[in-house]
């Protein structure tokens, strides 16, 4: 079991405990572009009680669930999972959801201006997500495995603005969704909710979920092997 502490960076420990991201993600600690910190200081940041939530950790079953860990995958096989896992998923749900997004900001919209503002922060998403998504499966992610492959090679010059680009891109999304997060009061619908209105804020609190995890899993896990590398 891994131990704990104070000191451990977060992007760390959600790679020892993968089940610790919907902690942090809960108690708005970002754990993706900005989990390069003590956990001591991430949670002093938001005014949060340390020990709390170290006992919180603590107490997570890491057997529970199992999965696949990414510490013994190759590059190209992080990368083949973030594609099935994420990829795919992800350009069918921005889809997807984008409809009941526009339905409710058109309904309730002009009695609640920060359904109109959700839209505009979906749209902006969507098309991020879905030019971020197609310039890694058609560029960036052949690189990396090209360059992987030999470290040696004259492609490293290559490979190094293209993953702190991406990363500029991470950043940005996570804003949005920071954004998305403050002005729907944590994806709490009001009491008087009509069943769309539910819908979007739980599968927006899910999209939020899976980006943050695919975030991590590229900032913290692919990206960081190709920085050790260079």
């Amino acid at each position: 079991m891994t131990a704990v502490s104070e000191k451990m960076w977060v992007s760390d420990i959600v790679k020892e405990i993968p089940k610790s991201a919907d902690i942090f993600r809960k108690n708005r600690i970002d754990y993706c572009c900005g989990g390069r910190m003590p956990m001591a200081e991430a949670v002093e940041a938001r005014g949060l009680d340390l020990e709390s939530m170290m006992e919180k950790i603590d107490n997570i079953d890491q057997h529970e669930g199992g999965g696949i860990d990414v510490k013994y995958l190759d590059a190209a096989a992080i990368i083949t999972f973030i594609q099935n896992r994420y990829h795919k998923e992800l350009m069918n749900e921005l889809s997807a959801l984008a409809p009941y997004v526009r339905k409710l900001a058109r309904k309730h919209g002009p009695d609640e201006p920060h359904l109109v503002r959700l839209e505009e922060l979906y749209r902006t998403l969507k098309n991020e997500m879905l030019a971020h998504t197609e310039d890694e499966d058609r560029n960036v992610f052949p690189l990396i495995m090209e360059f992987m492959k030999d470290t040696t090679s004259d492609l490293v010059e290559t490979v190094k603005p293209h993953v702190e680009g991406l990363e500029a891109d991470h950043e940005a999304v996570g804003d949005i969704l920071k954004e998305m997060r403050d002005i729907t009061d944590d994806f709490t619908p009001h009491e008087s909710a009509c069943g769309t209105y539910r819908l979007v804020y739980a599968r927006l609190e899910k999209l939020e979920k899976d980006t943050f995890e695919h975030v991590h899993l590229e900032n913290n896990v692919l990206f960081e092997r190709v920085r050790k590398a260079i």
